[in-house]
């Protein structure tokens, strides 16, 4: 049978948390309407009998039981295309490594990384000398889980009495009070804008404190902050959003991510861009018309392992030696 007559079988593991936000009535309805039934998997059972079949699966689970049965079950069922594997995604879950690949790119407009230093020791948090006030202090491990995003925006010195290690600490960039999400399903990329924090006035830092954590900055319209989201602040081009995240993308070996890019505010001649977060399997409910998107990767990547898998089998037999 083709692949254009069945029914595709999408399995999917994950968190309570995001099957909720993902696995939508609007995700459900458009996807078995187009031939695709999106399965739930039971992750403490094993991936075989009686769980019926996959032609994918796609999973956020952070669990090294579960990654590890994961690879041994791709090793021994090519025909199930996993999306994507543990090994790669591994990678994005700490936050010193999840942005190394970006100084490999050599994209332009310049693509780079806000000046980081990782800090393991609390009492080595005063031996950092290479960064300038502002800092940003962000948790190692980026795991999805609520202390991946305890964050907070260091003044001075003295503030980082208040952090805890291990820790990244990450030079505030001003950049217009805009950050672009950019969604990647696939060879599909959607770049939207969102609000961040605002930027920060150097004669105006000395009236902020020492720290203070983002949920508070965000509620915050201080004297010491250029207010307002920025709404003259433009889009970076298609065509360039689109390089850097093919980039990503083939660099880091994922399909399903998203990252988020700023803009230097300070201008200059030449656009300069950060990459200060990189996600896997994001909150796609939030990405204009997700439901479609998700469901043409589905059609094509499967489609694209199966042609991949047969000519693999036919050149293993066109090399067999004969008996």
């Amino acid at each position: 049978m083709s692949l254009e007559a069945k029914r595709l079988r999408i399995g999917y593991a994950l968190e309570p948390k995001k099957i909720k936000t993902f696995i939508t009535p609007s995700l459900l309805n458009h996807t078995h309407s187009h031939g695709i039934d999106l399965i739930q998997i039971d992750p403490n059972k094993p991936l075989t009998q009686p769980q019926p079949p996959f032609d994918a699966i796609i999973h956020k689970l952070h669990s090294h039981e579960w990654n590890q049965q994961l690879l041994n079950f791709s090793a021994q069922n090519p025909h199930t295309l996993v999306i994507d594997s543990p090994l790669a995604i591994q990678r994005l879950q700490d936050r010193v490594s999840m942005l190394d690949v970006v100084a490999e790119l050599n994209l332009s407009p310049t693509v780079t990384v806000p000046k980081q230093v990782f800090v393991y020791d609390s009492k080595a948090l005063f031996d950092v000398k290479d960064l300038s006030f502002p800092v940003i202090a962000k948790p190692l491990v980026a795991d999805g889980s609520a202390n991946s995003h305890d964050m907070a925006l260091v003044f001075n010195e003295n503030g980082l009495k208040n952090i805890e290690t291990p820790v990244v600490l990450q030079e505030f960039v001003n950049h217009g009070g805009v950050i672009f999400k950019v969604y990647v399903v696939g060879n599909y990329v959607k770049c939207v804008k969102r609000s961040s924090l605002p930027d920060i006035l150097e004669e105006e830092m000395g009236k902020l404190g020492d720290v203070m954590p983002f949920s508070q900055i965000s509620n915050l319209n201080s004297s010491g902050y250029k207010a307002g989201m920025g709404e003259d602040v433009e889009m970076p081009p298609l065509s360039f959003v689109d390089q850097v995240a093919k980039a990503l993308g083939k660099a880091l070996k994922l399909n399903l991510f998203n990252f988020d890019m700023i803009r230097d505010a300070s201008g200059g001649d030449c656009a300069r861009y950060y990459v200060i977060d990189i996600n896997y399997f994001p909150g796609y409910a939030k990405m204009p018309s997700y439901e479609p998107v998700l469901a043409n990767f589905f059609k094509d990547t499967v489609k694209q392992n199966s042609v991949s898998v047969t000519a693999k089998g036919e050149e293993s037999d066109n090399h067999e030696v004969p008996s």
